[in-house]
């Protein structure tokens, strides 16, 4: 009896611990092996924020022709050799190495910069700012070509770092729809006809109407502004103000002695001005004197205070 109750034990034991590997070597042809989510561009919300791309700096707004403002946000690809191509239009442009290698490249090669124009045609978009090259940045200029459907068509690299894509779109196809004047406001456009009549009239060299123009397409946004933001300077909030009394007095002097030997220079050079009373008669016909529009007068800022 005993021996029967030890032989069922084993028995039970041993089918105890093999079970579990007879299940998973039987089902392992029918298990299914879930890919991760790849991992190309910036624009992919799937991935761990510390996965993604890193972009130094943000795109610029979208500017130019309105009936291309419906491309933002979308993305077009294209694969050409082992690499496949992402550009997003008034955002960025991506390139990732289609390999299995452990250090496949997967970089920015710009971002949304500015336009470049010539004879009031926008010629293609800039993209700068991309992933490090050596001693610079990345960067592609994208052109636009007429085509029945948009899509990326073509990409290159003429020179080290620099790259050069053709997108294809139907919104191209118009003879006016890439020209620069009509996405001017109207204050702007009185400008650039101002700067147009002035070179004309010879009024203003090449390089002039050049700056002048630029300025146009920076205030309406198709130009990345190249003016750099300086702080107002400090000198007139500091007018008028003294750490101290005896500080007030010194500037209190200052200015009256200052004023004195103005009036001794006025004086002998036969320059009428405003006299207190007491002060000669013959000096009283500065208020008779012209101003220049928005002149307060010599004295009359000082004698105010």
């Amino acid at each position: 009896m005993y021996r029967v109750f030890s032989v069922k034990h084993h028995l039970l034991l041993v089918f105890a611990v093999c079970m579990p590997v007879f299940v998973t070597h039987g089902l392992a042809g029918k298990m299914k092996i879930v890919e991760a989510p790849n991992t190309f561009g910036v624009n992919n919300n799937f991935l761990a924020q510390g996965s993604r791309l890193q972009a130094k700096v943000l795109p610029s707004p979208v500017s130019g022709p309105s009936h291309l403002f419906h491309l933002a946000g979308r993305c077009f690809s294209l694969t050409h050799s082992v690499y496949r191509y992402e550009l997003c239009p008034f955002h960025n442009i991506t390139q990732h190495e289609q390999s299995f290698r452990w250090n496949a490249y997967s970089g920015i090669l710009g971002i949304w910069h500015e336009w470049e124009m010539a004879n009031n045609t926008f010629t293609g978009m800039w993209m700068r700012d991309g992933d490090t090259c050596g001693n610079r940045n990345r960067e592609a200029k994208v052109l636009l070509a007429c085509s029945s459907q948009s899509k990326l068509a073509h990409v290159s690299e003429p020179s080290t770092c620099e790259y050069s894509l053709t997108f294809e779109t139907p919104l191209v196809c118009h003879p006016h729809s890439l020209l620069v004047y009509p996405t001017l406001n109207e204050k702007l456009q009185k400008e650039w006809d101002e700067a147009e009549q002035a070179r004309y009239e010879g009024l203003i060299t090449e390089q002039g109407y050049n700056k002048l123009t630029r300025d146009v397409f920076e205030d309406a946004g198709l130009l990345k502004s190249q003016k750099v933001n300086e702080k107002p300077p400090r000198v007139a909030a500091e007018v008028g103000t003294h750490d101290s009394l005896q500080k007030c007095n010194e500037d209190f002097q200052k200015q009256r002695e200052e004023m004195a030997r103005l009036r001794d220079l006025l004086t002998h050079h036969n320059i009428a001005f405003d006299a207190k009373p007491g002060e000669s008669e013959s000096a009283r016909t500065a208020a008779e004197a012209p101003r220049l529009r928005g002149d307060g007068g010599l004295f009359e800022l000082a004698d105010q205070g």
